[in-house]
């Protein structure tokens, strides 16, 4: 039985990492139909900005679920290892974005403009895991 368990931790990573970099990328290609060639919004910031919370709320939600659904013990605890993981991810692939010049925009503006928003991610992950233990009790 514990090698069973240790083997199915060794796992964990690998959905943990691809559905953190897929809450990044979905929002970030839906976006580019909003955006011209040159930077410019095509609709108005504020619209497009809210475009993307939305999208990447519903991916992220739908990917929790996803996740939880292999998980049948310990939700609290996974909700903040992914809720925390996926953070780290879309942070670093944003500011990856911002130092390599393709979001221009200071760290700090990053932040108050943008990085903020993701904080929502441990937020979701860590309720569905509350909710999905208390289930169980």
């Amino acid at each position: 039985m514990w090698d069973n368990r240790k083997k199915d931790d060794m796992k964990r990573p690998v959905p943990i990492i691809l559905y953190g970099v897929l809450i990044w990328l979905i929002p970030f290609l839906a976006g580019f139909p909003f955006v011209d060639a040159t930077g410019t919004f095509l609709i108005p910031e504020t619209f497009f900005k809210s475009i993307m919370v939305v999208i990447g709320a519903f991916v992220g939600v739908l990917l929790a679920v996803r996740y939880f659904s292999t998980i049948n013990a310990g939700q609290i605890k996974e909700g903040i290892i992914i809720g925390m993981s996926w953070l780290a991810i879309n942070l670093a692939l944003d500011l990856l974005m911002v130092f390599v010049g393709f979001f221009p925009m200071t760290v700090l503006q990053y932040i108050t403009e943008i990085g903020l928003r993701y904080v929502s991610i441990p937020i979701y992950t860590v309720g569905l895991g509350i909710a999905l233990e208390r289930q169980q009790k």
